[in-house]
């Protein structure tokens, strides 16, 4: 296979990182679903403060080292009895040919003993997508070779449902934007059950992130969503995988106002 030109003219990275994990919860079980591999700095600093460093030059090479360094951290941190999802976020811009730019990913995957099928790969709304046909060869490539693909952070960005129109992930998160205030939102409520609805009619799970409180998690569910992140379950936790301290089963609330 021909190196991709990220491969040969990707600039070094000259500053080093770690992750922090976030659990995905499923409300109906009562079990984590996975855990989000979220950017930090080696003393835990934010996200923001290393995404600030990574120059145009150095975004393949990034993207490149933040899979691998999720990877690497989640199998050393996951029960090894229990297959429980990595979600990967990725820089759809700093792929330049989808097949060669998935092979560190797949040796650090093999190094590891981490099963491919198990891996998830977030792009998120927020970024300009500069060539869908190019994306659309990075979501068949990455399906093919078995990840699971979602779109992050659906509902703040450029597209919105346009960008739903296009493609087809396995998965759809919900912005917190929408999600924040949704049990005293009517048109939140509307909105977001829409959203589900369309997404079950297309075969995509939707996973609601952001969630602080059980009411907005008692809406979330009564609109047919059963994935959910969140400070409610538990805030990210450096290098570890955190406990999760919110309830997903609690007596019913006495303000809730649910759109049905």
């Amino acid at each position: 296979m021909t190196p991709c030109e990220g491969c040969q003219t990707g600039a070094k990275l000259d500053f080093d990182f770690s992750m922090a994990f976030q659990p995905i919860v499923d409300v109906l079980s009562g079990r984590v679903w996975g855990y989000e591999a979220l950017v930090r700095g080696l003393n835990g600093e934010g996200a923001l403060a290393i995404l600030s460093q990574v120059s145009d030059a150095q975004k393949y090479r990034f993207d490149q080292a933040c899979r691998v360094k999720a990877i690497e951290l989640a199998a050393r941190l996951y029960p090894a009895a229990e297959a429980q999802r990595l979600s990967i976020n990725f820089m759809p811009n700093a792929v330049y040919e989808p097949a060669a730019c998935l092979r560190a990913t797949l040796a650090a995957a093999r190094k590891q003993g981490f099963p491919q099928k198990s891996i998830m790969f977030e792009f998120t709304e927020n970024e300009m997508i500069h060539d869908t046909d190019h994306l659309h060869r990075i979501i068949a490539e990455y399906r093919r070779q078995g990840f699971i693909t979602a779109i992050d952070d659906f509902g703040a960005g450029y597209s919105g449902l346009g960008l739903l129109a296009d493609f087809q992930p396995d998965l759809i998160k919900l912005d917190m934007k929408l999600i924040r205030g949704i049990e005293s939102s009517r048109p939140r409520q509307i909105i977001v059950a829409s959203v589900a609805a369309a997404a079950r009619e297309l075969g995509i799970t939707v996973l609601a992130e952001g969630i602080e409180n059980w009411n907005e998690l008692h809406v979330l569910k009564a609109a047919g969503i059963s994935l959910m992140q969140g400070y409610y379950f538990a805030r990210p936790e450096f290098e570890r995988l955190p406990v999760i301290k919110g309830a997903v089963e609690l007596p019913e609330p006495t303000h809730a106002a649910v759109y049905a």
